[in-house]
């Protein structure tokens, strides 16, 4: 079994806000190794993010953020992004921190208009809904099909203009959703995206 310090068990927390037995034993299983350690630690978490779901993320940050479309010119999008967690102590490590910098600069790309699906008004879906179901008939799709088709263009709704159910911008393959869930794991709390505002020069 390798011998851990001190320090590299408080490294560990840092970076990850584990707890401090967690983080000996994680690096005493990789051997030192701090990249294995942290995907021990993210993997063992996995199966507790279900398990924090009832918890309540009170604390956290607000992280701003301004987009230049060129070095040169003055931002012409910015993003205030509330990102909440359940201690402080996992709101001041680098992870958590970098986390509300990559959600924040994926509102500012993909303009998601709410945080998650259950935020879409009803009349704006029931609105979408009869749409769909417009375009179905018009494209000839046969009256049986048409709940069916209709609930798959409101689920391309949901992912095209809900954060949580977007494809992250700087990995397509995952959601957001599965982004924070991720965090979740590593840092061993509940985190969720409590709100955020986009504003963009000439728009209201």
């Amino acid at each position: 079994m390798a011998n851990i310090s001190a320090a590299e068990v408080k490294k560990l927390r840092e970076m990850t806000g584990a707890g401090m037995m967690d983080c000996k034993k994680a690096l005493q299983d990789s051997e030192g190794d701090f990249d294995k350690a942290v995907e021990f630690l993210r993997e063992k978490g996995l199966a507790g993010v279900k398990k924090r779901e009832g918890r309540t993320a009170s604390n956290g940050l607000v992280h701003a953020y301004l987009h230049k479309s060129s070095p040169d010119l003055p931002p012409t999008v910015g993003v205030l992004l509330e990102l909440n967690c359940e201690t402080d102590f996992v709101a001041k490590t680098p992870h958590f921190q970098e986390l509300a910098k990559d959600v924040a600069q994926h509102v500012a790309a993909m303009n998601p208009l709410y945080v998650s699906a259950d935020q879409v008004p009803p009349e704006v879906i029931e609105a979408e809904r009869a749409i769909y179901e417009k375009i179905a008939l018009e494209e000839g799709k046969p009256a049986a099909a048409l709940p069916k088709i209709v609930e798959g263009r409101v689920q391309g709704y949901y992912k095209e203009f809900c954060l949580l159910e977007q494809a992250f911008v700087k990995e397509n393959k995952k959601t957001v959703q599965a982004l924070l869930d991720e965090a979740s794991a590593t840092l061993g709390e509940k985190i969720e995206v409590g709100r955020f505002a986009r504003y963009k020069v000439g728009q209201s």
